[in-house]
């Protein structure tokens, strides 16, 4: 998941896995993620409790706790979705898997289904963190910050590579 060589190709976008406040990754309460040490992305504070999928591909791993996935594209671009900050201490309480490892599944189709109001019952904080681990050599554009956003609306387009 985490391969650092440099990808090259055409990327389409990557979509708001959930509906709610979308927010850059540099503003995330996380300095892992805030830092872009990950990788650069979004996040976004949820309003609803099924995160989906913010592209198509392979569901290339799978937290047994259910709070991160990953997807690898068919042009090898590889995102990291992780939901909530400090949500693996719950050990997969109040997350339901919806899909397996290795499945193959489109954008937009639901993953990971949390209990929400639960969770931040209990202080977590649920901001959904979409980033992309893989190196590209193309530049994109991120749309949609500091705004509400639904499900499914394009957040991060890639300029066109070579």
């Amino acid at each position: 998941m985490f391969n650092f060589i440099k990808k090259k190709g055409n990327f389409d976008s990557v979509l708001a896995p959930v509906s709610g406040t979308c927010i850059d990754i540099s503003d995330v309460n996380d300095g892992v993620f805030s830092q872009k040490i990950l990788g650069d992305g979004f996040a976004i504070k949820p309003d609803s409790n099924i995160i989906c999928a913010p592209c198509s591909g392979e569901l290339s791993m799978m937290f047994v706790t259910g709070h991160a996935f990953g997807i690898k594209t068919k042009s090898g671009l590889e995102i990291l979705v992780h939901i909530g900050i400090d949500t693996i201490n719950l050990k997969g309480g109040g997350f339901k898997i919806l899909k397996n490892k290795n499945s193959q599944i489109d954008a937009g189709e639901p993953i990971i289904e949390i209990k929400r109001e639960e969770m931040a019952d209990k202080g977590y904080d649920l901001v959904t963190i979409v980033i992309i681990t893989s190196q590209i050599d193309v530049g994109f554009v991120k749309y949609n910050l500091n705004q509400h956003v639904s499900k499914g609306e394009h957040i991060i387009q890639f300029e066109k590579g070579n």
